[in-house]
């Protein structure tokens, strides 16, 4: 096994990358999500399956100080997502 993130700026770069994937590979689910103003409930398993591969890979104490994860779900996910008919915007 390979040594756990210690590094903030890592933990950030991996958060990041997760929640890209999780766009990537499920843009269908996400846009729909987005439309029907239920995002986090459509794409729940998926954020959960990123969050624990996430804290699976990051030192405990930097996932408890920062929010990394959560971050990157808002930024990442509504940043490309603008472009989607959607009640709250």
């Amino acid at each position: 096994m390979s040594e756990l993130i210690t590094d903030p700026v890592k933990a950030r770069r991996l958060a990041r990358a997760i929640v890209s994937d999780i766009n990537l590979y499920n843009a269908d689910k996400v846009k729909e999500g987005i439309e029907n103003d239920n995002l986090f409930e459509h794409i729940e398993p998926e954020l959960e399956e990123g969050r624990e591969l996430y804290r699976s890979r990051v030192a405990p104490e930097i996932v408890e100080k920062y929010n990394f994860f959560d971050l990157a779900v808002v930024d990442m996910l509504f940043r490309f997502s603008g472009k989607y008919q959607s009640k709250i915007w």
